[in-house]
């Protein structure tokens, strides 16, 4: 995900109103933040969600996915985010905008 996160990321910066994302170093810490914090962190927060995550036929990973960008938004320096309306909308359109450039690169 992180070869194709950075572009994104500043797409998405320029979309959504409540992300920021100040520059290219930005992006790219964010990236890599994003991609460790997707590694280690989300798997267990998935587990752990499960059972609401059952309830609420699949949806509640897309809240977990929300929290993952608001922990990149805390820990890098230059990435934004106001607000859990801009996480929403900001992690569906990266996952959209990653779906298609990994299907259109065949990564």
């Amino acid at each position: 995900m992180e070869p194709v996160f950075r572009p994104s990321a500043s797409f998405v910066g320029l979309l959504v109103s409540g992300i920021e994302v100040e520059d290219g170093t930005a992006a790219v810490v964010g990236a890599l933040v994003l991609g460790f914090a997707n590694a280690f962190t989300r798997p267990i927060l998935v587990v752990l969600t499960l059972p609401i995550t059952f309830l609420a036929l699949g949806l509640f990973v897309w809240v977990v996915n929300v929290f993952m960008l608001k922990l990149t938004a805390a820990l890098v320096p230059g990435f934004k985010v106001e607000g859990f309306g801009a996480a929403m909308v900001g992690s569906l359109l990266l996952g959209v905008l990653n779906v298609a450039i990994s299907l259109f690169f065949g990564i």
